[in-house]
Parts: C-alpha cells; structure tokens; sequence
C-alpha cells in the first residue's frame, strides 16, 4: 500500500510556528514515527508553499497511490484550482487539520476542498494524520453518496 501525505504553506514550520495552536514537534520527527506504526505502508511526503506544485505532486501519484492524505493549510479556504484536481483523481483524498479549524477565525469554517475528499479530520494535533492513514489502511468503506 502507498499513501502520500501532503502539506501546503507554512507547514514547513511545524515545531516553530505558533506552538500554541500547532504543538512544538516538527513534521520530521513525527513523520519518523508514523513510518513505524505503519511499517507496511510506504508514507511518501511533499511539502511546497506553492499551489501549482501541490498540484503537480497529487496528478503525479493521484493514479498510481492508494491515497492521499492533504494538509493543504491555508489553500483550503481559497483554492478551486486544488479542488478540481482531487476531484480529477482515481485514489481518495483524506483533507485534515492540525488545529480545529471551527474554533478559529471565521474565513477558515469554509473548506473548498472538502466537498472533493471522502472526508476531513480536524482538530486533533499532528494525530489527525495518523487517523486518515488507519482509515486508508483498514480497507475503508465507500462514504454514502
């Protein structure tokens, strides 16, 4: 099984940026640890903070992989351009959130995005990833239509 986990914009400063709201662990050092608990899983990472590559990586494993899992930071409340290309996808797309993005300002309670993914997760820290990866990995049902 592969599963590609993507980060958009300044999700390259996890461990750095605003601990109080994403925690102080860096992507890295938590990255190492999912590959562990899913050590049968090939995790692929790809991080930009630019849209058009984030793009370019989901049309380059978005046939191929058995999931991808989008942190696409603040390009999920502005990016029509993201959400046709998952739409335009074969494998599904898991959007989630560091932080519980309801609890925050009002321009981040709309997703562009989630309308195109079989679901969101939100909230949970970094473990959010962690919980998009165990439902791509225990052979998940269709989500109702």
């Amino acid at each position: 099984m592969k599963i590609q986990i993507i980060n958009g914009p300044n999700l390259n400063m996890l461990g750095k940026r605003e601990p109080e709201i994403y925690g102080s662990q860096s992507f890295e050092t938590y990255l190492a640890a999912l590959r562990k608990q899913f050590a049968g899983v090939q995790l692929d990472f790809y991080q930009s903070n630019i849209e058009g590559e984030l793009i370019d990586k989901m049309q380059e494993v978005g046939f191929e992989y058995d999931g991808i899992v989008l942190n696409a930071g603040a390009y999920t409340h502005t990016s029509i351009a993201l959400q046709d290309c998952i739409r335009s996808l074969a494998c599904p797309v898991i959007e989630v959130h560091i932080s519980n993005v309801h609890k925050r300002e009002e321009f981040r309670h709309h997703s562009m995005l989630s309308c195109a993914c079989i679901g969101v997760i939100a909230g949970f820290g970094l473990e959010s990833y962690r919980l998009a990866i165990e439902y791509l990995t225990t052979g998940f049902p269709r989500p109702f239509q």
